[in-house]
């Protein structure tokens, strides 16, 4: 095996608040600064004395001390007591200040104090060294004044700048005990203000102090150049105030700062826990222990419940509906005695009866368990007990709805081409947006939020280092070759086929050819490529200087070394073999470089490869093409999978009762108008999120026509076929009937479309963009859709029914059909399907048996669910984002299989130490004089562990290699004795560094550690200088070099190690969550963040909260829906349980299918659930509407009656739309249609329609909405007050069925066959007879 590598390569308020903390701060320091000193008078071998006293000159708020070269002064008045509050250290019998300094120095501190105050210690460190500024008695020892000027108003000199010399314990010690001070008021830290621009984040001691003295700030009084120092230098004394930690407190009497403040005052973490080890119970998983369990125990109680407490009363009453037969009793007893005490009530013949949609009174609500639970026998007139308010409200509003829809559908029907034309308007006004819209590709932006760590670090690290250079990749596998034995004065050592002398040759070829793509072009291998080595200022690049990770780089690439041979002392002979043992101890032109890269590898695996070897490559964009390659192959399916949908809309919307009408009666144009106001509402929500500027993703293209198309076609066919089920009446115009159509079936509509847009706007909440983008998109498409549903389509089906009624041809609307055919206006409309639903699957789903049966059913199938889900995988594994035929899965198969070594990763430490003190490199490093608990010792450790960390060795340590290499400064430092300047080591023209040591360590000195640190970054290593650091480390390692003094000062920097191999999802985002842990110990270590970055990261990071963000995206979508039923079902909380527990039921099991069909979860997969919560609300919320308004008898009729009026609507809207469409997504090349799309969509159809169409009617059965009897009194009044059933002036009086043990009584009344009852709270009521299933009910 072998691998060859190539790299290549108006005043903002924030700010004025900011402003305002910014001089709270400056005047602080500018009652404590004054005074001058010179040359002469501020040597340390002198005695000390003041350099300022007075204030002498003020420019603005600026109050600048008067220079002042004598002894200090006694205070007097209230100074004293001043001195005394803030600096009780300071003796008031002599100091270089006066009382107006004082009474300064004292109201700007407590301004400070404000915020500073929360941390005592962390004042008082800050308080100390302005103490000393401001009156010590030897100022000149540690303030050196380098700049005056004169007043010529008082012709007093006054202070314009000075040096501050400070030590380094100070700087640090005080600034590590204010940088976690809060300010709980702005949510801030106390430096996010007080260190200017860089914020608390970026902060640091020197960044705060230089900002606090940089009279840029018009509230600094004159420039202050705080001197970071250790010893005495210039004859200067560094100031060194006593410093105390956050964590002890100021005295005796002061507690230590606040955990919130101060990080070393929070209690010790806990122990590492134990591995987590698997849930079991008596040795089985425990989750599907508990389930079962759960299942048994539920189970038997139902069982018990429905069949052993067969008198149940109470809540047994009210779940099993055991006493029906008593309700029938009553219902045919309250008949009897309104046929005795009403009359008949004569209709015309052109008078159309209120009651033609039921053979049976829907009079009752459940007399006893619904409404009333009192005896059977009470009077009828006992059950008219006032509707409560919510009752009442319910009511009202289903009222209100209807009587609007209706009022809106007859207006829109009348108007069809004023609608029409209104719609096209707002749709080519919305539609234009499109040009403006911007598709994100980029899978960063993608799956990756800009506030998210991974982001965050990303761009740090691309903005502090040079960017990633790409990889450009070649497995080679030899083939059919023999083992080598190898016969050494160490024994026989044994090669494997890789080592056969051949193959490396023919590896070295294909590696020369490589390197020669594009040779003489803009885009050649030297122009391109990754060359650390190349020398400073060099502007041509020789292709050897590219770097090329290859087996031949032991041989230097060149067949000579490789077949030199000889013999050991021992006189064995040695060849390439022991020669291996011994050393074995820009973009656009890089991208064309790589497009040639891959075309050259595909036709040299093809017609050069030697039998003998098997390759697989890779290039940087490689995945990028196969995903582009993949979307453009699968557009065909994607389009075939549409235009079957389309088709079916189209044919099956039309109810063709005989051959000679099949061109009349077929309402292709119309199905076609219902597709193209679907694709109108895509449209027109993408124009106006283009208008918008809210970039969009090709997931939006893929999948929201898809979730629009199961809802809209659902509307669609609930709509058009409850208008064919419904005929008009003779009074009636074809406007009017549309209307009456739309107010029965608008509500339901209504909550459909404003759950589910309410569920995805509120997913627009999401932190990921592709699910954030995707749930904005899809909210605003199904409310387009909806507003083009109840306008434009309402008016396509006026238009479509003047062009049935005038007994025009479908399509060719200009040709009328003989008059033979005319349409029977009074005719209803049933299809096949309707009349299966009616007279077959209703009767069979609502018997007893089988309502147990489903509720058994199902409930095991949610346990069995429930027990899996929390065993779904998370992640997407590379290899199902590539096509069946893409040359990069071999290469992921070859990634797996051969390679021991996984992708490098970096230890980023950010800027923040003083690299040139002992203290900060003995954090870091891990050789001599390290502590033990260093960032290098830290990562060797986790490199011990790899099972565990996912590192595979420990990092490379820049600081280590620079102690070495400054070792051999006489090798490998030289200097430009004219410049000072860096010169290559190589240079004998230059000067020998002349670099001085600590004697305690042996390293560089502060000042010829940050002179000489540049250096080692500029020097390339070669023989006889193998630590230069340019290679390993020039873009590793930020430094600042000052022009003026040759110091660099180093910033952030990182240090490489590498993970294990990673195979799959889980092991790229572990070893993120690990790599997380070891750099947060690191950064408690050294006080400074530290965090690990690797390419990949950024597009795993979404995996570590997935199932936080998959149950929160879930549940916020859910109550969304809880609430919207709730409200526009008139506070129907039974209804909204139901709804919920049925949709719940969907997700859980589609999870369980997840599991079983090993479909893993990630964002495409939540975008699915997401999707599935949208179309779980088709199958439920018609069915559960329809039966909140149905006013039969009892629970199971109302099931049954809502079940007969919605399924066939719902069945055929939903499932026979979308199942052929799905199946042909099997058919695409893409594995990820294959798996997320083609058996996510199977799931949710499938799944959604046993849940609406089989469990919910059973539930509703059970536990659904008790009658609302202001919906009966309603009822009541508008069918009569004595409930008559009539049919033409003819009372009928229908099937009463009374039941007792072990006997069978049934009465009939008999009367005309035709005889219904509308509801007018209800669609159209089912003409069928509940009368043949009546004894199965029960």
């Amino acid at each position: 095996m072998a691998t060859l590598c190539l790299t290549k390569t108006r005043i903002n308020p924030k700010l004025y608040h900011c402003l305002l903390y910014v001089l709270i701060a400056f005047c602080t320091i500018d009652l404590c600064l004054s005074a001058t000193s010179n040359e002469s008078t501020s040597r340390s071998d002198t005695p000390g004395h003041c350099i300022w006293y007075g204030e002498c000159n003020q420019v603005g708020s600026r109050k600048q001390n008067c220079l002042y070269n004598g002894t200090a002064l006694p205070l007097n008045g209230t100074g004293p007591a001043i001195l005394k509050k803030w600096c009780p250290h300071i003796s008031p019998e002599a100091t270089c200040c006066d009382v107006q300094q004082l009474k300064s120095f004292d109201s700007n501190i407590v301004m400070a104090a404000n915020f500073l105050k929360r941390c005592p210690s962390c004042m008082q460190n800050l308080v100390n060294h302005l103490c000393d500024m401001t009156c010590s008695t030897n100022q000149s020892k540690f303030i050196n004044v380098t700049k005056t000027a004169n007043n010529p108003k008082t012709n007093k000199t006054y202070i314009t700048e000075i040096d501050l010399y400070i030590s380094e314990d100070y700087l640090q010690g005080t600034y590590e005990s204010c940088k976690q001070v809060a300010v709980p008021s702005t949510g801030q830290l106390a430096l996010d203000i007080m260190c200017g621009s860089w914020g608390a984040a970026k902060c640091s001691a020197m960044r705060w102090f230089s900002f606090m003295g940089d009279a840029v700030s018009p509230f600094v009084p004159f420039q202050i150049n705080y001197k970071n120092e250790t010893a005495v230098i210039d004859g200067f004394t560094p100031m060194n105030p006593r410093v105390i930690p956050c964590s002890r407190g100021v005295d005796e009497n002061t507690p230590a700062c606040s955990c919130v403040d101060c990080e070393a005052s929070c209690p010790v973490p806990p122990p590492q826990p134990p591995p987590a080890v698997p849930f079991r119970i008596a040795g089985f998983d425990g989750y599907a222990f508990l389930m079962v369990v759960v299942f048994l125990v539920i189970s038997l109680m139902f069982l018990l419940a429905v069949f052993v407490c067969s008198a149940g009363t109470g809540v047994v009453g009210l779940v099993t509906g055991h006493r029906s037969e008593e309700l029938r009793a009553v219902v045919g007893r309250r008949l009897a005695a309104n046929e005795r005490h009403s009359s008949q009530v004569a209709l015309g013949d052109g008078e159309d009866s209120p009651l033609q949609s039921s053979k049976r009174s829907s009079i009752t609500s459940e007399v006893d368990h619904e409404m009333d639970t009192h005896s059977i026998n009470k009077a009828p007139g006992d059950y008219d007990n006032p509707s409560s308010f919510i009752e009442r409200l319910g009511a009202n509003t289903d009222t209100y709805l209807q009587k609007m829809f209706e009022w809106w559908g007859t207006f829109c029907a009348e108007r069809p081409w004023l609608i029409l034309f209104l719609g096209l308007c707002v749709f080519v006004g919305l539609g234009h947006g499109v040009k403006y819209l911007k598709i994100t590709t980029d899978p960063v932006e993608l799956w990756a939020a800009p506030s998210s760590r991974s982001r965050i670090e990303k761009d740090y690290y691309d903005s502090h280092f040079e960017p990633f250079y790409r990889n450009e990749q070649v497995i080679i596998k030899a083939i059919n070759l023999p083992w080598i034995a190898h016969n050494t004065s160490d024994g026989i050592i044994n090669f494997g086929p890789a080592f056969n002398d051949s193959f490396l040759r023919a590896v070295l070829d294909l590696q020369e050819k490589i390197k020669a793509i594009g040779e003489g072009t803009t885009y050649s291998f030297d122009k391109i490529c990754f060359a650390p080595l190349r020398s400073e200022g060099q502007t041509e690049t020789n292709v050897d200087e590219c770097v090329v990770q290859s087996i031949w780089g032991y041989y230097q690439d060149s067949i000579e070394t490789f077949n030199t041979t000889s013999e050991d002392p021992q006189h064995f002979k040695t060849n390439y073999l022991d020669q291996f043992l011994a050393c074995s101890a820009k973009l656009t032109a890089a991208l064309e470089w790589e497009k040639e890269f891959v075309a050259f590898m595909k036709n040299w695996t093809t017609t050069e490869k030697p039998e003998y070897m098997d390759v697989a490559f890779t290039s940087e964009r490689s995945i990028e093409d196969e995903l582009d390659r993949e979307s453009q192959s699968d557009v065909v399916t994607i389009l075939v999978s549409y235009l079957i949908m389309f088709a079916y809309i189209a044919v099956s919307l039309g109810q063709v009762n005989s051959c000679s009408r099949l061109l009349i009666d077929s309402k292709v144009t119309l199905g076609l108008g219902g597709v193209l106001i679907v694709l109108a509402s895509v449209i027109s929500s993408v124009g106006l999120f283009g208008f918008c500027g809210l970039p969009a993703t090709l997931i939006i293209i893929e999948v929201i026509p898809f979730l629009v198309l199961a809802v809209g076609v659902d509307n669609i066919f609930i709509l058009v076929q409850t208008h064919q089920r419904d005929p008009k009446k003779p009074s009636e115009t074809h406007a009017e009937h549309i209307g009456r159509t739309l107010g029965q079936v608008g509500p339901s509509m209504l909550l459909t479309s404003i759950s589910e847009s309410c569920c995805f706007f509120l997913g627009g909440l999401s932190d990921m963009p592709a699910v954030k983008a995707f749930a904005l998109y899809a909210g605003m498409a199904l409310l387009f859709d909806f507003l083009l549903q109840i306008t434009c389509f309402v008016s396509l089906l006026a238009l479509d029914t003047r062009r049935q009624a005038g007994n025009r041809l479908d399509i060719c609307c200009f040709i009328r059909g003989s008059k033979k055919n005319e349409p029977d206006s009074i005719a209803k409309q049933e299809g096949m399907l309707y009349s299966f639903f009616k007279s077959v699957y209703v009767p069979i789903l609502m018997h007893k048996t089988v309502r147990c049966a489903v509720m058994i059913i199902f409930f095991g199938w949610l346990c069995s669910s429930i027990a899996v889900v929390p065993h779904i995988e998370i992640g997407l594994d590379q290899e199902l984002s590539m096509p069946e035929d893409s040359f990069v899965l071999k290469y992921f198969k070859f990634l797996k299989d051969y390679l021991s070594i996984g992708p490098p990763m970096y230890f980023v430490v950010k800027d923040g130490l003083n690299y040139s003190e002992p203290q900060a490199q003995n954090l870091i490093c891990g050789g001599q004089y390290c502590n033990i608990d260093s960032l290098v010792t830290q990562i060797f450790v986790a490199s011990k562990v790899p099972e565990s960390t996912y590192i595979a060795r420990p990092s490379s340590s820049w600081l280590d290699d620079y102690f070495d290499w400054s070792a051999a400064a006489g090798a490998c430092c030289r200097y430009n004795d004219t410049t000072g300047g860096f010169c290559p080591h190589t240079d004998d023209d230059c000067e020998v560094c002349e670099i001085q040591y600590r004697p305690d360590n042996h390293r560089p000195v502060a000042d010829d550690f940050q002179r000489y640190v540049s250096f080692f970054l500029r020097d390339n290593p070669d023989a006889s200088c193998a630590k230069g650091g340019h290679a390993a480390y020039g873009q590793g390692v930020n430094y600042k070099l000052n022009s003026t003094t040759h110091l660099s000062k180093v910033g952030a920097s990182y240090f490489m190690a590498y993970h294990t191999i990673l195979k799959t999802s889980a092991d790229y985002y572990e070893s993120m969550r690990s790599a997380r842990k070891v750099a947060a110990n690191i950064t408690d270590t050294i006080g400074v963040e530290v965090f690990p970055y690797s390419v990949f990261y950024v597009f795993y990071e979404q995996y570590l909260t997935m199932w936080p963000d998959t149950l929160q995206s879930l549940g916020v979508s859910l109550v969304a829906i809880f609430v919207v039923t709730f409200l526009l079902m008139g506070l129907d909380l039974f209804s909204s349980i139901v709804v919920i527990i049925t949709i719940t039921m969907i997700l859980v099991n589609l999870g369980g299918l997840m599991y079983w069909w090993h479909i893993t979860l990630n964002a495409v997969s939540l975008v699915n659930l997401v999707m599935a919560v949208g179309i779980s609300v088709e199958f439920c919320s018609h069915l559960v509407h329809s039966f909140s308004v149905s006013v039969k008898p009892t629970r199971v009729e109302r099931a049954a009656d809502a079940l007969t009026r919605m399924g066939s609507s719902v069945f055929s809207g939903i499932t026979l739309t979308k199942f052929g469409g799905i199946i042909v997504l099997y058919f695409a090349k893409s594995q990820i249609f294959q798996v997320f799309y083609f058996r996510m969509y199977l799931g949710i159809v499938l799944y959604g329609a046993a849940h609406g169409l089989v469990f919910l009617p059973v539930l509703l059965s059970f536990i659904g909405s008790p009658m609302n009897k202001e919906k009966l009194a309603k009822h009541r009044t508008l069918n009569g007050e004595h409930f008559q059933e009539t049919h033409f002036g003819r009372v009928r009086l229908f099937v009463c069925v009374m039941q007792t043990r072990g006997s069978r009584r049934q009465t009939y009344l008999e009367g005309p066959n035709e005889s219904s009852v509308v509801s007018p709270l209800l669609p159209s009521s089912s003409r069928h007879s509940y009368d043949a299933i009546g004894p199965a009910f029960t």
